[in-house]
């Protein structure tokens, strides 16, 4: 486990030690602001029956913080080793190429995870303002980062995947976001289909990511929507995984 151990830090050092950690940083607390004014302007002192976590979930800016971020994390995953001329020495060191694509993905994920803290801190600085107690709950609070970081290692491992097919990092991020905003805008659409009777109804209610948020953001949490977000997690992996073994086969 040491090498695994030794590859998610030196994942974690490429991001704090360079631009791109920074940036990502900078622009999660940017949209935070934006969330923050576009809430207050739309509530405007008045009472609200709904939890904060789903008003903040309801921005446009939050779905620009999950979509933009992951592939701007992860282009440098595999891109940035090929392009350096490091990744044939990375992947003729004593390591499996699987402990390689986990440690990249973990390393990304921990960095998500901790790009994702300062959106929990806009709940806590608002619950001294409410009336009522009930608005801000720990359960709430909970089941809505599960939301954040299962839609994080979706999009993660999509990051990782594009990456891992290409050289350069601007191809990856293209590649990634292209992919991620298909998923988000089938995710919005499936909304209008998912109440349909017979299988259509059932196959859109799964693939709909922006109902899932929506109902991790009230405190509901279901377990299909966790086995999707899981399995397709563990699928773009797979699949980068079979991207990175195909060195072999050149």
């Amino acid at each position: 486990m040491r090498p695994f151990w030794t590859l998610v830090r030196r994942e974690l050092g490429s991001l704090f030690f360079s631009w791109t950690g920074y940036v990502v940083i900078a622009l999660v607390l940017f949209l935070l602001g934006l969330i923050s004014w576009d809430l207050l302007d739309r509530i405007n002192g008045e009472a609200t029956p709904q939890p904060l976590t789903s008003l903040f979930y309801s921005t446009i800016f939050f779905w620009g913080i999950l979509v933009v971020a992951a592939p701007v994390i992860t282009m440098r995953s595999f891109a940035l080793e090929k392009a350096s001329g490091t990744y044939e020495t990375l992947m003729t060191s004593p390591v499996t190429d699987l402990q390689v694509v986990m440690a990249k993905f973990t390393g990304a994920m921990a960095f998500y995870t901790l790009m994702s803290l300062p959106l929990l801190s806009w709940i806590f600085v608002a619950q001294p303002f409410c009336n009522d107690s009930k608005v801000v709950e720990p359960g709430t609070i909970t089941s809505t980062f599960l939301g954040i970081l299962l839609w994080g290692s979706l999009y993660i491992s999509l990051g990782c995947l594009a990456s891992a097919v290409t050289r350069s990092q601007i191809i990856a991020v293209i590649l990634s976001m292209a992919a991620g905003a298909s998923l988000f805008v089938i995710g919005y659409y499936a909304t209008t289909f998912s109440s349909q009777a017979g299988w259509k109804g059932q196959l859109f209610a799964h693939v709909g990511l922006t109902e899932h948020m929506e109902n991790f953001a009230r405190g509901v949490v279901d377990t299909r929507p966790v086995v999707f977000y899981l399995s397709f997690t563990v699928f773009f992996l797979f699949l980068t995984l079979k991207v990175v073994e195909s060195r072999r086969w050149k």
